[in-house]
């Protein structure tokens, strides 16, 4: 599949860029559970995080496929763009439905790196991914809203200045619609702290992947911090959603071709009984396989940046391509520890790390179970389970 010019310039840019922090800047990171602040600002610095942003906000004003693109290579050169993705599809929500106060003010800050929009605050500890339930009040008083409640796995709260955060402002079966009641804000981080309303605890996982859980007491915003109608907000970050699953998925391609690289370089390489193990059948198979599974993800990730790029409801496609993307990022990631053999769990060789942030994706943002759960309802026409 020949790509196209301006994509494939795209991809050399950020390989350039790439090559700059080479694996022993994110061993050193992920050793300390460091944020890769050079790195983000180098992206920013670039115009790469502000691709999706208009060119009238100080933006690229390029389409998803060319965001896709950037955050694939991130992936693939041996970097983790889990540090920044999060600016690209939270800063759509607010592009798409914030007001022309809220763009004008705060997208040319987010495009030139003045301002960080990586936190969406959405999971919360009894709700999860059955946002519908979610129990995070907004109650309007005066001019303000007053916020109370938990949310938690909100990456990179530590290191945002804005947040974007759903929040219920109907109580829960009051509403017209199961779907409406819940309301978005755009929430300044920074003020949100030094006023006490807002309490930032982190969470020690496996990877280095900055999440946190967040706490709200009594937080005033002002009402101005609304996005769009009150009520609507889920219907807004559904549209966002698909975009994730995109960006996610363009990322889990990347790892692939990472993996599959690594392990055929190995192969190549390593010898034992004095031949290369490349030479045996049981070590060719399974490295070409995941090719093969890349590359069949690789073509569903960009056709859901097409149908999504024309104004399409992209949630079949978005929704697979995650999927499938995870699903092949994670079969490549077993394979190259195989290829490895014991130096996969070596970490100067970089593999274990990236096999431990590719497990993240077959649960988050959605779980695989969670997309069969779509496709069968909403796709096949089958009954709801429960």
């Amino acid at each position: 599949m020949q790509e196209r010019e301006d994509l494939a310039e795209i991809r050399r840019a950020v390989r350039a860029l790439c090559d700059e922090f080479p694996g022993e800047y994110w061993r050193d990171k992920d050793r300390d559970r460091a944020y890769p602040s050079e790195f983000v600002d180098a992206l920013t610095k670039a115009g790469f995080l502000a691709a999706l942003i208009p060119e009238e906000y100080g933006g690229s004003g390029l389409k998803l496929d060319a965001a896709a693109v950037i955050m694939e290579e991130i992936q693939a050169s041996g970097s983790n763009g889990g540090a920044a993705h999060a600016q690209m599809y939270v800063m759509n929500t607010l592009l798409r439905y914030g007001s022309e106060d809220q763009k004008s003010h705060y997208l040319p800050k987010i495009a030139d790196g003045t301002l960080r929009l990586q936190a969406f605050g959405v999971s919360e500890p009894t709700s999860g991914t059955d946002t519908l339930s979610l129990r995070t009040f907004a109650e309007p008083d005066g001019d303000d809203y007053v916020i109370n409640g938990q949310k938690i796995w909100t990456s990179r709260a530590e290191h945002s200045d804005l947040m974007m955060l759903l929040a219920r402002t109907t109580p829960k079966g009051e509403s017209a619609k199961k779907t409406e009641g819940l309301s978005l804000f755009l929430v300044d981080m920074q003020e949100a702290q030094k006023s006490g309303g807002m309490t930032i605890k982190p969470i020690r996982t496996m990877m280095n992947h900055s999440s946190c859980e967040v706490f709200f007491d009594d937080l005033r915003i002002p009402k101005s911090a609304l996005i769009g109608e009150e009520g609507k907000g889920f219907r807004y970050i559904l549209s966002g959603m698909n975009a994730e699953r995109v960006l996610i998925a363009a990322e889990c391609i990347g790892d692939a071709k990472w993996f599959i690289e690594k392990a055929s370089e190995y192969a190549k390489e390593r010898q034992v009984f004095g031949r290369p193990i490349g030479q045996n059948q049981g070590i060719q198979f399974p490295i070409a396989r995941c090719y093969a599974q890349m590359r069949a993800a690789e073509l569903m990730v960009y056709h859901a940046a097409e149908v999504y790029d024309q104004g399409g409801n992209a949630g079949e496609e978005a929704n697979m391509a995650k999927m499938l993307a995870s699903e092949a990022s994670w079969a490549a990631a077993d394979m190259c520890v195989q290829t490895y053999g014991g130096f996969g769990f070596a970490e100067e060789y970089d593999v274990e790390r990236k096999f431990r942030e590719a497990r993240l994706y077959t649960v988050a943002p959605i779980s695989t179970n969670l997309i069969l759960s779509y496709l069968s309802e909403h796709v096949l026409g089958l009954p709801r389970s429960y």
